[in-house]
């Protein structure tokens, strides 16, 4: 591939570009490619250095995505195939213990603007760059040969795609692909709702916590899981205690936290729709206690504007959690607000623990997943960050 249609970007772009972040913003693109269509382009800096292979979005405030630093790289279907079979690769051990993970997770395995998540049989993937999607049936059909998927289904209904001047739509691009899938999380198996689910059909970056917490829960103890969705972390929960209680505001969420639970032979988890800071606040005045509490809310921050506001709610939820906690018991808390750094997670910690009249140990500090791996120059890879703490009194 030549490199005859280039951008040039300014020494900030190219500073940005060496310190191995893959993103120049738009007002650092000092001679556009000469196509105005998305697509691959080679990059200069201004002096005529070449700094490699871009993705090339002439709408987006995010111009360029760097894929390759290599100016010798030739882009072509086999570099495709070879990038994705890297990312599968890395997924593989994970197979042994669950059926439903992600394979691609966009800039942090060096292919921007493409997720594809595995759940079981079947792909789902989110083309969400212009260039991307203008590559759909290559890589559909590299997918298909890497993975021998019995369907891939499109779930491009994000408003990213919108910013690209795409159209947003919810498709099969290859096989079939049912409207649930049952898949395993080790002991447990739960019905992901690859169509209409949140995200592709389920939340798969808390699965390595959810496998944790519900090893560490206490046997025969009460649980309490809030924000419960389709009762994922709550049917991990009720291998080991004798009572979960599941809340969510979602009736329909909770009626296929029902069909999971029944699907595992649970009949100890009681799915209620109540809203968690009420349910919180009342348990709290009642002097409730429970021995696990997991809180894994919907993120309260998704701008930088809305973190006063976000910081406020988290702190109330986690003091609330923490004075429900049973001598001995342990909360599992969660934040997948990107604007709310783990420093900030931390320390609104510290101060519920300081309101709440408790001695409080911090068992550890949790970041991502392997599946949804965080790239230290990437700091947009990362946004899942938890905390594991435990009442000593």
């Amino acid at each position: 591939m030549g490199d005859a249609d280039h951008a040039v970007v300014a020494s900030r772009g190219a500073a940005r570009i060496a310190s191995g972040h893959p993103w120049v913003f738009r007002s650092d693109v000092v001679e556009r490619p000469r196509s105005p269509a998305p697509g691959i382009v080679g990059v200069r800096d201004p002096r005529g250095h070449r700094l490699g292979w871009a993705l090339w979005s002439p709408r987006s405030e995010i111009s360029l995505r760097v894929i390759d630093r290599n100016p010798a790289a030739n882009i072509d279907t086999d570099w495709w195939r070879c990038r994705l079979q890297t990312a599968i690769a890395r997924r593989a051990p994970l197979a042994a213990t669950a059926t439903a993970y992600r394979l691609v997770y966009g800039e942090a395995d060096g292919l921007p603007g493409l997720i594809c998540d595995r759940y079981d049989q079947w792909l789902v993937v989110q083309l969400l760059h212009a260039a991307i999607d203008g590559l759909r049936e290559m890589l559909v059909a590299t997918l298909v040969e890497l993975t021998g998927a019995a369907g891939i289904l499109a779930r491009n209904d994000v408003a990213s795609r919108r910013r690209e001047g795409l159209a947003a739509a919810v498709e099969v691009l290859a096989g079939d692909v049912p409207r649930e899938i049952e898949v395993r999380e080790g002991a447990v198996r739960y019905l992901a709702a690859p169509w209409d689910g949140q995200k592709t059909g389920a939340f798969l970056d808390q699965r390595e916590y959810r496998t944790l917490v519900g090893e560490l829960a206490r046997p025969g103890g009460r649980a309490l899981d809030c924000f419960s969705y389709h009762g994922s972390f709550a049917l991990h929960l009720a291998q080991r205690s004798a009572s979960v209680v599941a809340l969510d505001t979602s009736a329909p969420a909770l009626e296929r936290g029902a069909r999971n639970a029944a699907l595992n032979g649970f009949t100890h988890i009681a799915f209620e729709e109540r809203d968690a800071f009420a349910y919180l606040k009342s348990a709290d005045r009642a002097r409730e206690r429970f021995d696990t509490v997991v809180l894994d809310p919907p993120a309260f921050a998704k701008t930088r504007s809305a973190l006063p506001a976000a910081v406020r709610g988290y702190k109330e939820i986690n003091l609330r959690g923490m004075r429900l906690l049973t001598p001995g018991g342990l909360l599992y808390t969660a934040s997948c607000s990107h604007h709310l750094s783990q420093a900030e997670f931390l320390e609104l910690l510290r101060a519920a623990a300081s309101d709440s009249g408790r001695r409080l140990m911090l068992r550890a500090v949790l970041g991502q997943p392997s599946d949804h791996p965080e790239i230290l120059t990437i700091p947009e890879t990362g946004y899942l960050k938890g905390a594991l703490i435990e009442a000593l009194d």
